[in-house]
């Protein structure tokens, strides 16, 4: 994306968790867009580790290490490797590590872990699941590293293949917003054009506190799956899918909205 003033105008929502948002609001505004930072989730350490740590001691014995988001690598890393170290142990040699994509991988490899399955094109569980690697699991034990109450599509079908699957959940996510006053009054004032919705939990504490409140119907929803689209669909509201996971395909989803907005 080229274009300097590609987004002139253009008020943005972000609701990614505030330490994940900068990035984008920096493309946005660079672009000569307005970024509203409206976090919807807060991620953090859990108060509590010793079901994780319970669960990581049967890493010696595990197959894969499936990395679900990069905040499963950067708040389970640490304590596998602390752990490790305590036992006078390093990473299992036979153990084989899996992420969900590009970014998540490069997360492990700040802890040294170089070779890493990842799925083409989409970067989702559906994809990963598709991969030979993924398809070969009977009688193999496959680790799921991920916040607390994530999707269940992933074990649930490796199990079907025959996999034993054990979670490690080492963070959680919870609602950093009570409401939406501050995106009504934005739009109310004619500041506000779209909001950035990047997981299905965001998306569905964004709904819920906007209680179908008229204001939303005339925002455009901006996601990077089809399947955070679904729900917003369903009741109506306008929604624009990014062709690609990532800033860049983001900020095209944007443009694209930029330009039909100045057609009209």
């Amino acid at each position: 994306m080229t274009a300097k003033h590609a987004l002139q105008g253009l008020n943005v929502a972000i609701t990614r968790p505030a330490e994940q948002a900068q990035s984008l609001c920096d493309s946005i505004e660079s672009h000569g867009g307005v970024a509203i930072r409206f976090p919807l989730i807060a991620v953090s350490a859990l108060q509590d580790y010793q079901a994780f740590d319970q669960q990581i001691s049967k890493l010696q014995r595990t197959d894969w290490a499936i990395f679900i988001s990069t905040n499963a690598v950067d708040f389970a890393m640490p304590r596998v490797l602390k752990n490790l170290a305590k036992n006078h142990e390093a990473l299992p040699e036979n153990l084989r590590f899996a992420a969900i994509g590009h970014q998540t991988a490069g997360a492990l490899g700040q802890y040294g872990v170089r070779k890493v399955l990842i799925p083409q094109g989409r970067f989702d569980s559906e994809t990963l699941l598709a991969l030979p690697e993924m398809q070969d699991v009977a009688g193999k034990t496959l680790a799921s590293f991920r916040g607390i109450g994530g999707r269940e599509l992933m074990a649930e079908t490796l199990k079907a293949r025959g996999a034993s699957v054990y979670f490690a959940e080492s963070y959680q996510r919870v609602n950093a917003q009570q409401n939406t006053e501050l995106l009504k009054t934005q739009w109310l004032k004619n500041q506000l054009d779209a909001i950035i919705v990047t997981s299905s939990e965001a998306m569905r504490y964004l709904l819920d506190m906007a209680d179908n409140d008229e204001w939303l119907r005339h925002v455009t929803l901006c996601v990077n799956h089809e399947r955070i689209a679904e729900l917003p669909r369903k009741l109506g509201l306008k929604v624009l899918v990014a062709n690609a996971p990532g800033d860049e395909a983001m900020l095209q989803c944007l443009a694209l909205l930029a330009r039909s907005r100045l057609v009209k």
